[in-house]
């Protein structure tokens, strides 16, 4: 396969793959208020069903370099479908909570093997355009959100809700055999590929690697909000399921469109590497989207989810982008971001929960609009860190931090040795010093 060939067919898998990642939490929340009726859950309960899959998500990202060492990048990422595939098919026979429950566990298990393995291998195959690749993908996981969101009502008005949550088992089982053709015709890169790679100095002590996953999930929580009660809220407000369901529709078109122009916009006109001002560009524009949201919902809907969708989709993009570019090494960059994602996840899996439970307590939704808002400004004022200069210096803190004792121990033992009886060993160990 000729390199353009490779390029192309390894983008179109990427999208095929992405669309995948967001169905089982968008095909939740139009048909809320029938699983409520058919199960008997609270709202409290119900938001486990989009909250658990974000916990998976961030809690298996730590494991998923282990299970690359394993078993190989393709294998991680086609057992991550595979687990999809099952969760989304096993919907079809659920008629009790607990079985809802599971199958969200298992879809976000998925979900989070392949976030973490994805981005590593777009570091290596497309690092001269990395903020391309990274809005397509980014742009492809918005899209199915959306596609989520208006297909399966469709689906379940004319079969039953278990049918509309199953369908999304087919498109995953589409990527999953489209994805071991492309690992048949064109294996992964070498570089990144970490089965016999020595085991890495932890991401837990680094504290640039926590920022960056602490911005990730706040990124995320909105997002994991919106998802979870847009519908909801605005069906408190008198709309209809379908029409609630086509406005969290409409955000995703628009979260897709920022995620891929967004990035490209920051490349082509930004400051090399510098993505402070897109960043601060998109969460302004969520800023003002809660506004709304708040103060006029059903006057301007479209204005609501055009300013939280684009917000949204630039700034997940953006995220991975600075995120990547922390590290010039493929191995590390791909660590980096699965620290991030996991971090991010669990912080974002608290979000609509939290929000759940402030509807059961006062009734309504704007006490968590309003929680959201304050989160974005935080955001604003910890972006400010993100300076491209601080990359390098911020990751060998990690090494130098985690290499200091044995490299303390190493020169006490050269000491040691090198130090001859009835001689200051002082001067020795000082000679021996940078």
């Amino acid at each position: 396969m000729n390199p353009r060939a490779s390029n192309l067919a390894w983008l179109a898998v990427i999208v095929a793959i992405g669309l995948n990642l967001r169905p089982l939490l968008t095909s939740i929340s139009p048909l809320m208020g029938v699983i409520l009726h058919a199960t008997g859950l609270s709202f409290r309960g119900a938001s486990m069903l989009t909250g658990l899959p974000v916990v998976a998500m961030g809690a298996c990202a730590f494991g998923a370099s282990a299970l690359s060492r394993s078993v190989g990048q393709a294998r991680g990422v086609a057992i991550g479908l595979i687990a999809i595939v099952a969760a989304c098919a096993g919907r079809r026979f659920a008629g009790d909570a607990a079985a809802l429950i599971a199958s969200a566990a298992i879809a976000g298990t998925g979900v989070a093997v392949i976030q973490a393995l994805l981005p590593g291998v777009m570091k290596t195959r497309f690092a001269a355009r990395l903020p391309f690749a990274m809005g397509l993908y980014s742009a492809s996981i918005m899209a199915g959100g959306g596609l989520g969101a208006s297909i399966t009502p469709a689906v379940a008005s004319r079969m039953s809700w278990q049918a509309g949550l199953a369908f999304w088992a087919l498109p995953a089982l589409t990527a999953l055999a489209a994805w071991m053709l492309l690992m048949r015709a064109d294996a992964l890169p070498r570089a990144s590929s970490a089965r016999h790679a020595k085991p890495a100095p932890s991401l837990f002590v680094n504290r640039r690697a926590w920022t960056l996953g602490i911005f990730f999930g706040l990124v995320n929580g909105g997002y994991t909000s919106l998802v979870a009660w847009m519908p909801a809220y605005y069906q408190q407000l008198g709309r209809g399921v379908t029409e609630s369901g086509a406005l969290l529709a409409m955000l995703t078109v628009f979260q897709a469109s920022s995620a891929l122009l967004l990035p490209m916009a920051a490349a082509r006109f930004g400051r090399g590497r510098d993505h402070r001002p897109w960043l601060a560009l998109g969460l302004a524009a969520q800023l003002a989207g809660f506004g709304l949201l708040l103060v006029a919902p059903l006057a301007a809907p479209l204005a609501v989810v055009a300013l939280l969708g684009g917000g949204l989709g630039g700034v997940f993009a953006l995220s991975l982008v600075l995120t990547l570019d922390h590290a010039d090494d493929p191995a590390l960059a791909a660590r980096l971001v699965a620290f991030v994602q996991g971090v991010g996840f669990v912080i974002a899996a608290i979000a609509p929960v939290v929000a759940g439970v402030v509807r059961d307590v006062s009734g309504g939704f704007s006490m968590s609009w309003m929680m959201l808002a304050a989160s974005l400004l935080a955001m604003i004022a910890l972006n400010v860190v993100f300076g491209p200069r601080s990359y390098a210096h911020a990751m060998r803190q990690q090494d130098g931090a985690l290499n200091a004792p044995r490299d303390m121990r190493s020169t006490r033992r050269a000491n040691r040795s090198s130090a001859t009886p009835g001689t200051d060993g002082g001067s020795v160990r000082r000679s021996l010093l940078p």
